[in-house]
């Protein structure tokens, strides 16, 4: 079994999946997992990039049968030779650097890119927050905004605009991230500089009327009052239009364009398909492939018009569920299950047809076992089955300790723990890596 990439449900898949009955093949274009849900706090030194990365060999390395791991980018899949094209994605090249492989069952689970809903500009001079690379640029443009807004004479206009950092997106990623943003301003950046002190900004942008649409109204409600408080501010119904070097052209609410100038823009809209899963999509044709954020599979995540060689989870696929996280780490666990009873009917059975034993697989079954997010001030908002709503300063370490009991293992755990240990104690890193 071959798989391309590696996202949170790949995770998953491979932690769980019995070695012993395939030949299992992992291909990625980096050597190391990452745990995106605390991406946003290590943008502002909150935890440390390495805290939330797991190396790939180190999961591989306990399995009970040995997993080939490449580490390269996919960049064409075959379905009807069933083969996949890699490359070498490392900056220092063999003599080979491309290869094909041949697969039996392929899962992909590449993720998704970030949706710029061909806004021209937002490629450009937006920072995305879905890699580590991301994170690493958005600190290196946040701190080169303070640094040059502290250089002396400078104008205070340009003071004005070098110090507000505004966030694209009010979803769980942005408002978490916002939420960070202003811790780090408020609690280390006054203290370290105090000659722009009180003069920073933060403002996050949102085309719908509210943010953080999935979630309830009394939990909306406290995540604007909260930010309202912290004096980040919300531009509901504002649609952006431009990106420039300095300033985004938006519509706001009373329909009118307005430029808003910016010294750090993070981009964290929606997502939409990888150019590997569009092209495999026009390959298996549009009757099959219909949606365009993803890969349409059916109840056993099999990828619709594929003979039922190719699975599809995350963020690469389109289900009727919400592309979290979660959805996504349920859908590995299942896939590791899946496999394993597909081995066990083969061996038994007289009929080998993939429909039939199929039909005997049990299908994949989501139950959603709530939400959280960080709004900032030591504060984050929990919606639990059974419609529980949940607020405060409690809830936060409700949301401290969700997400370390979800990190890829013990090592990590530990890390993150004294990451917060470590900034309660000491404060954030204002430093440059």
């Amino acid at each position: 079994m071959d798989k391309t990439y590696l996202d949170r449900g790949s995770t998953s898949l491979l932690k769980d999946i019995d070695t012993e009955n395939y030949n299992v093949v992992l291909i990625s274009p980096r050597a190391y997992f990452l745990f995106t849900p605390l991406l946003p706090s290590s943008t502002v030194g909150t935890v440390e990039l390495r805290s939330i990365m797991q190396p790939i060999r180190f999961i591989t390395r306990f399995k009970s049968r040995e997993v080939l791991f490449i580490e390269g980018s996919c960049t064409d899949i075959d379905p009807q030779k069933k083969l996949i094209t890699v490359e070498d994605s490392s900056e220092i090249k063999g003599e080979v650097s491309k290869q094909q492989i041949k697969y039996d069952y392929l899962v992909v689970g590449v993720g998704a890119e970030n949706a710029t809903f061909n806004i021209p500009g937002v490629r450009e001079f937006a920072c995305f927050l879905k890699e580590s690379w991301d994170a690493r640029k958005i600190r290196s443009q946040l701190l080169d905004s303070l640094e040059s807004a502290a250089f002396p004479g400078q104008p205070e206009e340009e003071i004005k605009r070098l110090l507000h950092m505004v966030v694209v997106g009010g979803g769980p990623t942005g408002i978490e991230y916002a939420a960070g943003l202003h811790d780090f301003l408020e609690e280390d950046v006054k203290i370290w500089y105090p000659e722009i002190a009180g003069k920073f900004r933060i403002t996050l942008v949102e085309a719908t009327p509210h943010v953080l649409p999935a979630f309830s109204k009394d939990l909306i409600a406290y995540t604007e009052k909260t930010f309202a408080e912290n004096k980040v501010t919300i531009l509901n119904n504002t649609a952006v239009k431009k990106v420039n070097q300095k300033d985004i052209v938006v519509l706001n609410k009373d329909k009118e364009l307005e430029s808003i100038p910016y010294g750090l823009l993070v981009w964290a809209t929606g997502n939409t398909a990888r150019p590997l899963v569009a092209d495999l999509m026009k390959k298996l044709g549009p009757t099959a492939q219909a949606q365009r954020r993803g890969l349409t599979v059916d109840e056993h995540l099999i990828v619709a018009g594929s003979d039922n060689s190719i699975y599809a989870l995350g963020d690469a696929s389109a289900t009727k569920w919400a592309p979290t996280g979660q959805v996504a780490s349920r859908q590995g666990s299942y896939l590791a299950e899946h496999f394993r009873t597909l081995y066990e009917l083969k061996k038994k059975a007289t009929n080998s047809d993939s429909k039939v034993l199929l039909s005997q697989v049990d299908p994949f079954v989501y139950n959603h076992r709530g939400s959280l997010a960080y709004v900032g001030g030591d504060k984050a908002i929990a919606e639990l089955p059974g419609n529980i709503h949940l607020s405060g300063a409690a809830t936060y370490l409700f949301w401290k300790s969700a997400y370390l009991s979800n990190l890829f293992s013990l090592r990590n755990r530990i890390l993150v723990g004294f990451d917060w240990v470590k900034c309660k104690m000491f404060g954030r890193d204002i430093g440059r890596e």
